[in-house]
């Protein structure tokens, strides 16, 4: 069972995500009826750990092992989408290819689980501002690469917090 419940007028969310980093190109997944760009990953299911999580939607997704190298974030994420309110606790972990060929891959990857209108792309870190990725402080984040960090990105109030700033 996902980590996802229903809370007042919330819906609070614990996922899990992956950075994958290769020849200054960072993994992302793109659902191609949408205008931005995810980090591979997905919900935290009960008594399942965030590194766990990982490794597991990454397999699940692409068909690939994994091995988690580093934490990089954590996110509280407050957000609005379909006129609903979001409460999301947002673990990211550095993470690699566990099979060296599948480290050289750049081309884009297709969903494993018959979800065709997802795609895995890499994008150009030196240019990661131009891409349009959720949660919004990603860019940011990636841009810095100062892990591990924490960030409070909150867009119902526009109050925002990194590592005590």
């Amino acid at each position: 069972m996902d980590l996802t419940l229903d809370v007042e007028e919330y819906k609070l969310n614990i996922r899990a995500a992956g950075i994958i980093i290769h020849n200054h190109k960072i993994l992302t997944h793109k659902n191609i009826n949408k205008d931005h760009y995810c980090l591979p990953g997905g919900r935290v299911t009960i008594g399942e750990n965030s590194e766990e999580t990982v490794k597991r939607e990454i397999f699940e997704e692409l068909g690939k092992p994994i091995q988690v190298i580093g934490y990089a974030a954590t996110i509280e994420n407050f957000f609005e989408m379909q006129n609903r309110k979001y409460h999301e606790i947002f673990f990211i972990h550095q993470v690699e290819f566990q099979e060296e060929a599948d480290q050289k891959i750049d081309i884009t990857l297709h969903n494993k689980e018959g979800k065709e209108y997802l795609q895995y792309e890499w994008l150009d870190l030196e240019r990661i501002e131009q891409y349009h990725l959720v949660p919004e402080c990603l860019n940011q984040i990636l841009k810095d690469r100062k892990f591990p960090i924490h960030v409070i990105n909150d867009e119902l109030t526009g109050n925002d917090f990194q590592n005590g700033k």
